[in-house]
């Protein structure tokens, strides 16, 4: 399989690939656009803040092709947030591909979001052999709030989107190559899609 991590210097590039390693499997780390679209599929992880984050795929034009993409393809933590319309964070226009706007965490509750939270209502291959209640890791202070789209979902302060898909795009807020067995079978079922 050719697989492709997206590199545009804003992601955990490395943790998912030690992660991907860990299953076997070995993929490519790249900004070029020929490599990216002949990926059979695609991972988009990110670490960071919005408004810098999408500078560096504007810096690359990866603005433009990644909305292009027909292959599988995976957004992590702020990758599943990039994929939206907008963020509350620095008022900042993203790829635009899922149609739903990210919002900042206001509760009295401590934010970031870190730790372990339970996936819960879980509806897509990607969570195939996982449990209802199955906990996985997160590290966020801003959220997608449920919809349409939304695939699983996790309560903090109030129950937010864990997990998206829109056409072939699918997306976790979660770290799955952080959340112990559990990350590791998502990982797995969506090099199986």
């Amino acid at each position: 399989m050719n697989l492709v991590i997206v590199d545009y210097k804003a992601g955990n590039v490395q943790s998912v690939r030690f992660a991907l390693e860990r299953l076997g499997v070995q993929a490519t780390l790249s900004s070029d656009f020929e490599t990216i679209k002949a990926a059979d599929k695609v991972i988009f992880p990110g670490v960071g803040e919005a408004s810098s984050a999408m500078a560096q795929l504007k810096a690359r034009n990866l603005d433009k092709l990644l909305p292009t993409l027909e292959q599988p393809f995976f957004g992590v933590c702020l990758g599943m947030q990039l994929l939206c319309r907008h963020s509350e964070e620095g008022d900042t226009d993203l790829l635009g591909i899922i149609p739903l706007e990210v919002e900042r965490f206001r509760t009295e509750l401590k934010v970031p979001h870190m730790g372990w939270n339970q996936l819960e209502n879980m509806a897509s291959p990607l969570f195939q052999s996982i449990q209802e209640q199955e906990y996985v890791y997160y590290v966020h202070s801003y959220y997608v709030p449920l919809s349409e789209y939304t695939i699983a979902r996790t309560a903090y302060a109030e129950p937010f989107s864990a997990a998206l898909q829109y056409k072939n795009f699918y997306a976790a807020q979660f770290h799955p190559e952080k959340s112990s067995a559990a990350g590791a079978q998502i990982l797995k079922n969506f090099l199986a899609l």
